[in-house]
């Protein structure tokens, strides 16, 4: 047996290093001595067709298929080989006796298709996987038809073999329409998207199940037609027998995202309006209260503020009711600017007796408010005990963040770098990823700088910002530019300022900064942030999707391991408008 292993180690590495002419030795030896192993005969004929011995491989194949039990895949084997030598008719007589072996067992369905597949076979692919579900209705491979009949270009086909999957609840939602998402767009008038529309109307007429209505919400939220989704939604509420508001919720939360505050509004008036539950109608209001936030004046925010008081008096002060207390905490102290009724709130809202996710909750945004009036210390004690109460979940990972934060906000480098080593292998990306650039930040900047004057500096500006003190930050941030440069930190003040700049809508300065970092920081580590962040402002802002195209361009090439490559790659395809037929 070791002298066997040996010969099947090496037999697999010539063969993977393409010595064929090696490889063959190795495998006749290993066939002689195990007949039945298919895999040791589909690699010595592989190695004969690759050296051009297609007559060795042909009478070994003949050899093989006059044994009654021979597996039909040699059949479709023999007609590749016949292929290979230009003679397509008797091709074609062997893998019409490969399909008919299917009428034995529908069992070789899945091996004999697969084989067909291998080959770009796709007509007998299609064959052999049809007559197996023919013949044994409970054998699926609507996943494989599919795939071929995308590859073909039969759009149609292919859509209503995943539809299938989903229907028959062989394979899940999500799997389905992460396949189907590679070919259509967000242009409602691309003709992928059109077929699919149709063919989910289709199906509607002749099964007037909820499912359709469900897909045709889902392909109108690609669209960003998310009035339209709407109405397919209302549609499912009122049929279904135990209605939900569920996915009217996040449906109201897509469109605000997406930017369609008309039609988020009308969701989240619709969930106020027609559901029984105290804390689904609670949420809509709070998310209605997040869209007038969001174009608020003084007078607004004197409105805002009665709402909140209004809320209280219906809902009250308890446990079920943490949201709406941590939604006004918030707005008093980074909207209304006074966070100590905010904190006082929060700490009588502590003495309540609440469950240990509910304290980790409250003491989050109590320390944050904390922060936000520069009560560090204070505010360290509160992530740090949800730190160690949660550490296994991913609020605790929030927490030990916000102590690496917090730190760095009081110039405690050394602790917040302590902090971040360990989050630095979080299970979530986006964490991971803050706690890399964060870390780097301090580390690369005091390597060169053993004061750490740009560093304090930056904190500094960190701090006003998230104190909503833009132009105050925006001004620390200059101070850096002006007196650090050439210093490793510029960089960093160049997209920081740049960030805050187009928050101030001054798009043309903070295209200015990114612009710097991509002629003058190439190799940096946030060269990918630029140009992620002028690939925006090309298409949102100035309407240049050329030039969008550019920057999403220079990721996709040159920063494959960037957070933003997936969606770069994704922008950049719908604005090339790219289509799969």
């Amino acid at each position: 047996m070791a002298l066997q292993a040996q010969d099947d180690f090496l037999a697999k590495q010539y063969f993977n290093d393409g010595e064929f002419d090696k490889a063959v030795v190795f495998y006749e030896k290993l066939v002689s001595d195990n007949p039945r192993r298919t895999d040791y005969s589909e690699a010595l004929v592989a190695c004969y067709q690759q050296l051009e011995r297609y007559l060795d491989a042909e009478t070994f194949l003949l050899n093989k298929i006059e044994d009654s039990y021979a597996f039909p895949t040699f059949f479709v084997e023999l007609g590749y080989n016949y292929t290979l030598q230009e003679q397509p008719d008797k091709a074609t007589l062997y893998f019409q006796k490969a399909i008919e072996k299917i009428d034995e067992n529908p069992n070789f369905g899945y091996s004999v298709g697969y084989r067909f597949q291998k080959y770009a076979l796709l007509d007998e692919a299609i064959a052999a996987y049809t007559r197996a579900m023919s013949l044994k209705p409970e054998l699926n491979y609507d996943f494989q038809l599919a795939r071929i009949y995308g590859e073909q270009g039969d759009i149609e086909k292919m859509y209503q073999s995943y539809l299938n999957l989903i229907y028959e609840g062989k394979s899940t939602r999500t799997n389905v329409l992460r396949n189907i998402d590679d070919f259509i767009s967000e242009d409602p008038s691309d003709d992928n998207n059109i077929k699919l529309r149709k063919i989910l109307l289709k199906n509607a007429q002749k099964n007037p199940n909820l499912l359709w209505n469900e897909l045709l919400s889902w392909l109108f939220v690609q669209q960003r037609q998310y009035s339209s989704a709407f109405a397919q939604e209302k549609a499912i509420f009122k049929r279904k027998e135990s209605p939900s508001l569920d996915r009217l919720s996040n449906l109201g939360e897509v469109a605000m995202d997406g930017g369609d505050i008309d039609t988020a509004t009308e969701v989240f008036e619709y969930i106020v309006d027609n559901t029984q539950d105290p804390s689904t109608k609670l949420n809509a209001q709070l998310s209605l209260i997040d869209i007038d936030l969001l174009s608020a004046n003084d007078k607004r925010l004197n409105a805002v503020e009665k709402q909140f008081e209004t809320l209280l008096e219906i809902y009250g002060y308890d446990n079920k009711t943490l949201q709406l207390q941590i939604a006004y905490a918030n707005f008093l102290a980074f909207k209304k600017g006074r966070p100590s009724p905010a904190i006082a709130m929060l700490k009588r809202s502590l003495e309540e007796p609440l469950s240990r996710f509910g304290q980790a909750y409250l003491k989050m945004a109590l320390g944050d408010i904390l922060v936000f009036d520069q009560k560090f210390n204070q505010a360290l004690i509160y992530f740090s005990q949800v730190q160690k109460s949660l550490k296994n979940d991913v609020i605790g990972q929030d927490a030990r963040f916000k102590v690496a934060q917090t730190s760095f906000y009081k110039s405690d480098f050394d602790w917040a770098l302590t902090q971040l080593k360990v989050l630095r292998s979080s299970t979530s990306q986006l964490m991971a990823n803050d706690a890399m650039q964060l870390s780097l930040l301090i580390s690369d900047n005091s390597l060169e700088d053993s004061t750490q004057t740009a560093l304090k500096k930056y904190a500094r500006a960190d701090l006003l910002a998230y104190q909503n003190k833009t132009q105050e930050a925006v001004e620390v941030l200059e101070d850096i530019l002006q007196n650090h440069k050439g210093e490793k930190i510029e960089d960093e003040a160049l997209l920081k300022q740049g960030k805050l700049l187009e928050g101030q809508k001054k798009y043309d300065a903070a295209k200015f900064n990114y612009q710097k970092i991509v002629e003058f920081y190439s190799e940096g580590i946030l060269a990918d942030d630029a140009h992620f962040a002028l690939a925006d402002l090309y298409e949102r802002v100035f309407q240049e999707p050329d030039n969008a195209k550019i920057h999403y361009e220079k990721i996709i090439y040159n920063y494959q391991d960037s957070y933003y490559f997936p969606q770069a790659r994704k922008n950049y395809r719908r604005l090339r408008g790219d289509t799969i037929n």
